[in-house]
């Protein structure tokens, strides 16, 4: 069976729905980081011209889920436990770059960090998320 990682190691953007709705660009992986880059488009505004805040977590949560899938063994998957982002600056255009890695994978428990850049001459920092996610099993269930 093809792991999600492998599945975005061929295919690119086109293995993660998401990634084809929001224009995410994966830039690098490796050695439990990930780093993503997004244009920001007009749709992505909000009502008073700033890029909606949720879009700064959901790119920064795909980054540190990329990070932490290079950890993973073949039997094991992730689910969000919790996930924290603070805002440091908005943007209105521009291109961002998202990095993601992994703190510490423990046996049940994984901790990974992003951060959200304006990308350009003047690299600038956005926002800052710190996540916890539950190491599953991917054992198949016996339903007898």
């Amino acid at each position: 069976m093809t792991t999600h990682l492998e599945k975005i190691r061929k295919l690119g953007r086109s293995a993660n729905p998401f990634f084809c709705l929001m224009g995410i660009d994966i830039v690098s992986t490796g050695d439990g980081r990930a780093a993503l880059r997004m244009e920001i488009r007009p749709d992505m505004l909000n009502g008073v011209g700033w890029l909606q805040g949720g879009i700064f977590t959901a790119l920064a949560d795909e980054a540190i889920a990329l990070a932490l899938y290079q950890t993973l063994s073949p039997d094991e998957g992730i689910a969000t436990i919790s996930e924290s982002t603070s805002f440091i600056r908005g943007v209105r255009e521009g291109s961002l770059l998202a990095e993601g890695r992994v703190v510490r994978k423990g046996r049940r428990v994984a901790f990974a960090e992003g951060e959200v850049w304006a990308d350009g001459p003047k690299r600038t920092l956005l926002s800052k998320t710190s996540a916890a996610f539950a190491v599953t099993s991917k054992k198949p269930v016996n339903d007898d």
